[in-house]
């Protein structure tokens, strides 16, 4: 494989940087990696576990001479960090991030950039409950989806990143902004409300069954709580930011919900089954299209 960047600058180390660190190593696809985080401690466990070839103190110096800048920030801390880099941008570079709503980012960074930086955001669908630099793993993003979102005339850059993309195992696909913002507030954001929002009931009810709730989880259950691990601070941001695309979904949610709960009134029978089997063939597409697999606990084990 050759070498697609000579030099990359990840901002910010958690999973998504620390798996992204690990397969370009791996795999030989860029020159240098250079890294930085906020916490101290995050920036020497990069260098402890060879997430990156040299770690920086600030953004700014992490992204001196780079070619690819990815920004693997919350999404609140986009337009901060975008500031403090935007100075220190090489001529000719591309700015990317792995955030997981693109309009609000790219309100908050595209203006910030200087001419001749291309933007090219980008969102890999990828990730487990787990957070922090121990839980990347170089295999996170095989035969995952990772959405690029461009926002100008800069075909050279975005087909170089897809490069990069599919080399590190990812399917490559491009979506408007507004449209990406939609798709994943069905296939992932109001899930991830939805899961937190159960998690929470289970507690409540958990201080009038005592430990019963935990102790008898069934699958379904353990699930939502997989889901409710994830980083709150980045869910918090990804919620505040996309607000009329995941409100839309919750509606429509509820509109379901409430079909339901008179059919389970009523008694129907036929129009639970018929509900039910319609919803199913929708699990066995996700199986077929190699998203997922019938067997337990698929990429899950292997972050932790």
């Amino acid at each position: 494989m050759n070498v697609l960047y000579e030099r990359v600058a990840l901002i910010g180390l958690g999973l998504i940087a620390g798996s992204m660190g690990l397969r370009m190593k791996r795999d030989g696809l860029v020159g240098e990696i250079v890294g930085t985080a906020r916490s101290p401690e995050t920036r020497s466990i990069a260098i402890e576990l060879g997430l990156c070839d040299r770690v920086t103190d600030t953004a700014a110096e992490a992204v001196k001479d780079a070619d690819l800048v990815v920004l693997c920030v919350p999404v609140g801390a986009m337009e901060t960090v975008t500031r403090e880099i935007a100075p220190h941008l090489k001529p000719g570079a591309t700015v990317s991030d792995v955030g997981s709503v693109k309009g609000a980012v790219i309100d908050a960074v595209a203006p910030h950039l200087p001419a001749g930086v291309a933007f090219i955001p980008a969102h890999p669908l990828a990730g487990t409950e787990h957070s922090g630099p121990r839980s990347g793993f170089p295999e996170l993003f095989d035969n995952r989806w990772c959405l690029l979102t461009p926002t100008g005339d800069a075909p050279e850059a975005a087909d170089r990143l897809a490069r990069l993309w599919r080399a590190m195992g990812s399917n490559v696909d491009t979506m408007e902004p507004d449209h990406h913002d939609r798709v994943l507030a069905v296939t992932s954001h109001a899930p991830h409300l939805i899961a937190y929002t159960m998690v929470g009931v289970a507690d409540d009810l958990r201080r009038v069954t005592d430990s019963e709730v935990i102790k008898y989880s069934a699958a379904g259950f353990r699930d939502f709580t997989r889901i409710a691990a994830s980083d709150p601070v980045m869910w918090r941001d990804v919620f505040l930011n996309n607000k009329e695309a995941t409100l839309e979904i919750l509606g429509r949610f509820t509109e379901e919900l409430f079909a339901l709960q008179r059919a389970i009134r009523k008694g129907d029978g036929d129009h639970l089954h018929a509900y039910f089997t319609r919803t199913r063939a929708i699990r066995r597409g996700i199986i077929e299209a190699g998203q997922d697999t019938d067997k337990p606990n698929f990429g899950r084990g292997d972050a932790s």
